[in-house]
């Protein structure tokens, strides 16, 4: 008999706000081994909204592992803003996996230590980004400040919370959710540049991580609209009571959840086959099937087709189409000096 038990503890990395979920698989030792031989482990580092979706993955995983090969296995999360994380293993956190909503949180790993190839994104289908979401306005019940879409909230007297866009993929997933809506307008550089000063100026507090930003704006009740990935709306509305409705801007990111194999860690630690079943199986109908049930869009059609009514069609635009890739995005707006950090300095003036 199998069972897994859950527990969270903060990281004690410092400045590294993250929660480790670690599933412990405990039971008899299939094979003849001996009871007290050790199980196979794997750490996913993750960001921050993704914990209950990985946390029933992995009971999943663990189950479909043990079936197809008789051995037991341990998988701990980590989760924590999505760029934090992605620095934390370049500081030494020995992620097997790592689980994005962004791929420049990749691409640093291979660009500051090689800890994944420069073509990473070339070895799962889709560019190794088996789920994506959209960035969507949540706001309070009946919609007091009727707000409907992106320059709603530049507007005086709308209080707004979003996650800080230089640690966290949901807070850069905001910014140019709202800045490529404008340019797909028809707006200026210069125009999409103000609407973001406005829509910054009403942010109260900019939180270190998606999940942190959900608190301030459901339990602490601050804020008039939150802007998340849709996927977190239902587990607001979960927790929180239905309190909030869901509004989706007339245009908006799409945002692809990029995945890796940390070829630097599971060479070391003999982990590499493991890992890329790890991954492998986020692509089964099972994997796409619990990524469903946690407001995650799927990639399988068969899949897409049965929660249809789940994900409404919205008019979305990716990172390479209107910033020419995440790459220069990232060059552009959030490096030290860069857009965002103007956008800051004139609203502290």
């Amino acid at each position: 008999m199998l069972s897994l038990v859950f527990r969270s503890f903060l990281s004690r990395r410092g400045a590294l706000p993250s929660f480790l979920l670690v599933a412990v698989l405990a039971g008899a030792v299939a094979g003849g081994r001996p009871a007290h031989a050790a199980a196979t482990t794997l750490l996913n580092v993750s960001y921050d909204v993704s914990r209950e979706f990985y946390k029933d993955y992995n009971a999943a995983f663990v189950a479909h592992w043990k079936k197809t090969t008789g051995d037991d296995l341990t998988v701990n999360q980590s989760h924590g803003g999505s760029s934090r994380q992605a620095r934390s293993v370049i500081e030494g956190l020995e992620a097997d996996v790592i689980t994005m909503n962004q791929a420049i949180d990749i691409d640093v790993l291979a660009e500051r230590g090689g800890f994944v190839p420069a073509n990473w994104a070339s070895r799962l289908p889709f560019g190794s980004a088996p789920t994506t979401s959209v960035q969507i306005i949540l706001v309070r019940k009946g919609n007091p400040k009727n707000i409907r879409d992106w320059s709603d909230l530049g507007r005086p007297g709308v209080s707004v919370i979003i996650p800080n866009p230089k640690v966290t993929g949901n807070g850069r997933a905001t910014y140019l959710a709202a800045w490529g809506a404008a340019i797909k307008n028809g707006v200026s550089p210069d125009a999409a540049k103000a609407l973001l000063a406005r829509i910054f100026a009403n942010v109260p507090v900019l939180d270190g991580g998606g999940r942190a930003a959900t608190t301030t704006f459901a339990q602490r009740k601050l804020g008039d609209a939150l802007v998340t990935f849709e996927s977190e709306a239902p587990l607001i509305e979960r927790e929180f009571g239905g309190g909030f409705e869901v509004i989706y801007p007339s245009s908006t990111l799409l945002a692809e959840n990029p995945v890796s194999v940390v070829d630097k860690v599971v060479d070391r630690r003999g982990t590499r086959k493991v890992a890329e079943a790890y991954l492998q199986y986020l692509y089964s109908d099972a994997g796409q099937e619990i990524a469903a049930r946690h407001h995650l869009r799927p990639r399988s059609t068969a899949v897409q087709a049965r929660y249809a009514k789940d994900f409404p069609k919205v008019s979305t635009f990716t990172v390479d189409e209107v910033f020419g890739g995440w790459g220069k995005a990232q060059k552009d707006h959030f490096n030290d000096g860069a857009l965002y950090d103007q956008i800051l300095a004139a609203k502290s003036r």
